[in-house]
């Protein structure tokens, strides 16, 4: 198992920090540095920001909004971060959710799962520098009434794969991350439920002949460094409860769903109505403990070293922190403890 490192919404304050914590993580050996966007900042701008002030470090969307982006050119944003990073980008790609597909971006979101094994589709095929044609439900290359040629792209990647990563939540969405997708972005990610999850990612490549040999499962994780656990979840409520809550409607909550099917149904309801009603510390409080901790990692060295050894031991092949503090060195004091608990847990080997 490696580590890496999730930088985030740039634009959400200490927007500093986040280049002198991907930094210090190139330094410290992680493998990668993720970075996200929403209806904010984007991700590309972040990472190309991050690739010229690193060495080694690899950088990684988590997510480009498939909503956001033609394939065409999610595929010329591809090659060009991987040749300015000399290979080191990583391609993660989700379809958002309704609210943001539909009022942001102007998408309908009519079946996301159809949508994006074609969006996929074109993206490999640009990549691989053919010529692009493609016919189908939702993309049609070239336009077949009009005077469009079917072109191929003019930059050349440095590797000749690009990985691409889907981030999944629901089960039918998790079997084509397998079937069609080189790794697997995860979320709220705990021991207990992973089999669950990662049989339907195994069931996907089963379908097309794969194995789970090289997929890389990236579980994205909040990491607070303390002597006392609850004090150690304390700064992580306010990210489940707004995911939990307020990510998406009432009646469309992918991440609602993904705590009710790991059994924490009727906190999932009342934390989703005190966000709704904007009571939003009530909602902090109102998750549990113990869905934190089961997805966070939490507590002292040799306890989040302790952790790590499960999670490698559920199947996770790279663990993506979220280091937790007041302060820059808080964090930074995060990014070393996991760095050294990695290697005393042995899961590194």
């Amino acid at each position: 198992m490696k580590l890496g490192l999730n930088l985030g919404y740039w634009g959400m304050g200490n927007d500093a920090d986040s280049l002198v914590l991907a930094q210090e993580a190139d330094r410290l050996g992680y493998a990668v540095a993720w970075a996200a966007e929403a209806y904010g900042s984007d991700a590309v701008t972040v990472l190309t920001w991050v690739a010229a002030q690193t060495t080694n470090i690899d950088i990684g969307s988590a997510v480009l909004q498939i909503p956001a982006r033609t394939p065409a050119m999610t595929a010329m944003t591809a090659a060009t971060l991987d040749t300015l990073s000399n290979g080191r980008f990583r391609l993660g790609l989700g379809v958002s959710g309704p609210q943001v597909s539909e009022g942001w971006h102007g998408v309908r979101f009519a079946k996301p799962l159809a949508r994006t094994r074609e969006y996929v589709d074109i993206v490999n095929l640009a990549l691989s520098r053919k010529r692009v044609r493609y016919d189908g439900e939702y993309f049609q290359l070239p336009l077949p009434d009009g005077p469009g040629k079917a072109l191929f792209l003019t930059v050349h990647p440095v590797r000749e794969h690009v990985p691409i990563y889907l981030a999944s939540v629901g089960p039918k969405n998790l079997e084509l991350t397998g079937e069609i997708a080189d790794g697997w972005l995860g979320i709220f990610f705990s021991s207990d439920f992973a089999p669950e999850q990662l049989g339907l990612i195994r069931a996907g490549r089963e379908r097309v002949g794969k194995t789970m040999d090289g997929f890389d499962v990236v579980a994205s994780m909040p990491l607070s460094v303390g002597a006392d656990v609850s004090n150690c979840a304390a700064p992580i409520r306010p990210y489940a409860a707004l995911y939990i809550g307020g990510m998406g409607s009432r009646e469309q909550n992918f991440y609602n769903n993904l705590a009710v099917r790991m059994g924490f149904g009727e906190a999932a309801a009342d934390i989703q109505q005190r966000y709704l009603g904007r009571d939003y510390e009530g909602a902090w409080d109102a998750v549990p403990e113990e869905f934190i901790d089961a997805t966070s990692l939490l507590g002292p060295p040799g306890r989040i070293a302790r952790r790590m050894a499960e999670f490698a031991a559920a199947g996770v092949t790279t663990l993506s922190v979220s280091p937790q503090g007041k302060t820059i060195d808080e964090r930074i004091f995060a990014l070393r403890v996991a760095a050294d608990a990695l290697e005393k847990s042995g899961a590194d080997a």
